[in-house]
Formats: C-alpha cells, sequence, structure tokens
C-alpha cells in the first residue's frame, strides 16, 4: 500500500501502463507468430501480407517505447531474411 498520494498515482500509472504495455507486446507476438507460420508452410504470398502486418506492429511497439527500436529492427530483419530464403528457393525449385 501507498504511503503518499504521489505513490498511489505511480502505481495506478504503472498499472496502466503495465496493461497497454501487455496488450501490444502481445498482439506484436501474435503478428510475428502469423508470419513464422507461413513461412513454415511455404505460402510466399500469405507471408508476405504477414510481414506487413508483423512490421507494423514491431514499428509501434518500439514506438511507444515497448521494445528497444534495435530489437524491432533486429526481428524485422530476421523475418525478412527467412521470407527472402524461401523466395530464393522457390525460385531456384522454378528454373
Amino acid at each position: 500500500m501507498p504511503n503518499t498520494r504521489s505513490a498511489a498515482k505511480r502505481a495506478r500509472q504503472a498499472e496502466r501502463r503495465r496493461r497497454r504495455n501487455q496488450a501490444i507486446k502481445s498482439a506484436t507476438r501474435t503478428a510475428v507468430r502469423k508470419v513464422r507460420l507461413a513461412l513454415e508452410r511455404g505460402d510466399i504470398e500469405l507471408a508476405t501480407a504477414r510481414l506487413q502486418e508483423a512490421f507494423t506492429a514491431l514499428d509501434r511497439a518500439a514506438r511507444k517505447g515497448v521494445i528497444h527500436p534495435n530489437q524491432a529492427a533486429r526481428r524485422k530483419s530476421r523475418l525478412a531474411r527467412r521470407l527472402n530464403a524461401l523466395q530464393a528457393a522457390a525460385a531456384t525449385e522454378g528454373q
């Protein structure tokens, strides 16, 4: 239990921020999971569409301070590399 009014306010603010961060982080994880599932299935069109959604979610999380901007960039890079590798493999098979 907070001892001062200012401590009580900080506790309320922290709880609001925790809930917001939790929701944003969950949405980001879901978007990334959808990309990975599409990549595992080998569905390039779906993976490309889901990749854009994941990029948006990661950028939003970084902008709001839920994750570090470098973490967002790293995750986007890794997802894009996996999609590019799948596209290259599909192009090689098509030849």
